[in-house]
């Protein structure tokens, strides 16, 4: 089998195609010969040597990737319901960057009929987190306005999708023009486009009371601004920090980043009592244990898409031995939707 391995932080020459032994299903598992794995911004935040839970649970050396899909290679031991062929969807912890791959069947799904392997690797991390953030923190609720920050990217264009199914008002916010078709094409009823407009003199014509649920990865550069434009009874949920690290050259400028740092809001439980507002915070990877929380959200999930309620984010495949070129593309914050590698033939 072939593994991207990352043997210590730095930039996009750490990524390496290695041959490895091919894994054997242990009981319980099952071994998956990998079509396609997603690419999710906290896989080059692991590259960099920042993500928290990857040093806490791994260590060096490192495989990244949270989900892959493709067909069942064999089955372990007391796996029941499942035979070689199959086309099955997998959650990882860490691991997922590689052509084949064995993963415990409790974390693994069949793929809805009508979607090929790409489509379904794109949806677990990105459509877990938006359903974590509205639904398990912030418990969305109908007729409540959400603004969501980057949503033309991958969880994004996910929580447009879930704040539109939960009947909520959405403003969506991205970086140029030409992302703004997309969140609106998902459900989203207004759009701001940061390049052409005041991102929140804008947001605060739309809702002047303010807003009900807000999702921001930003951090230091739009941080304090959401919780300020919180409603009465608001919470804003944050899942990332993407505006402290870089958009090119790979590696973290470690002066910005502390400036930044110092610069990040700190919430006073005071006002926060006073102000009846909520900050919430979350990271999926440290979630692996609750699967009562995440297994059941991720079956309403390839429901949705299968009921076509939810559709899979646009698609962007580079082969797996261009996952440098993935990160690349990633980190420019000019992509939409969801990027994919493809193990190479």
């Amino acid at each position: 089998m072939k593994a991207i391995v990352i043997d210590r932080p730095g930039s996009y020459e750490r990524l390496q195609l290695r041959e490895r032994p091919d894994p054997q299903p242990r009981p319980g598992e099952l071994r998956i010969a990998v079509r396609h794995i997603g690419v999710n911004y906290a896989d080059c935040v692991i590259r960099m040597g920042l993500y928290e839970s990857a040093k806490r649970l791994v260590g060096w050396p490192i495989t990244p990737g949270f989900e892959v899909a493709g067909e069942v290679e064999s089955v372990g031991e007391g796996v029941p319901g499942w035979q070689a062929g199959d086309p099955v969807l997998a959650l990882t912890l860490f691991g997922g960057y590689a052509s084949r791959l064995c993963v415990p069947a409790a974390q693994a799904f069949r793929i809805p009929p009508g979607l090929d392997s790409a489509q379904a690797a794109a949806l677990p991390t990105i459509f877990l987190t938006a359903w974590f953030a509205l639904h398990e923190l912030a418990h969305l609720r109908r007729g409540e306005r959400v603004l969501v920050h980057s949503a033309a990217g991958g969880v994004g264009s996910a929580a447009v999708q879930l704040a539109a199914q939960a009947g909520a008002e959405i403003t969506a916010v991205v970086g140029s023009a030409h992302k703004r078709e997309l969140p609106r094409r998902l459900g989203a009823h207004h759009v701001i486009v940061k390049s052409e407009q005041a991102l929140w003199a804008e947001a605060e014509r739309l809702a002047p009371g303010g807003y009900d649920v807000i999702l921001d990865p930003n951090g230091v550069e739009t941080l304090g601004d959401s919780y300020r434009h919180l409603a009465p009874m608001g919470r804003l949920a944050i899942y990332g920090f993407h505006t402290m690290l870089p958009k090119k050259g790979g590696r973290p400028d470690w002066l910005k980043l502390a400036w930044d740092w110092l610069r990040t809001p700190r919430f006073d439980p005071l006002k926060l009592t006073v102000e009846n507002r909520s900050v919430l915070g979350f990271n999926l990877s440290f979630l692996s244990e609750r699967a009562d929380l995440l297994l059941p959200a991720m079956t309403r999930i390839l429901a949705g898409v299968e009921a076509g309620t939810l559709q899979p984010p646009p698609l962007t495949v580079y082969p797996l031995s261009a996952a440098a070129e993935a990160h690349r593309a990633l980190e420019s914050g000019q992509t939409q939707g969801k990027l994919l590698l493809a193990p190479d033939a």
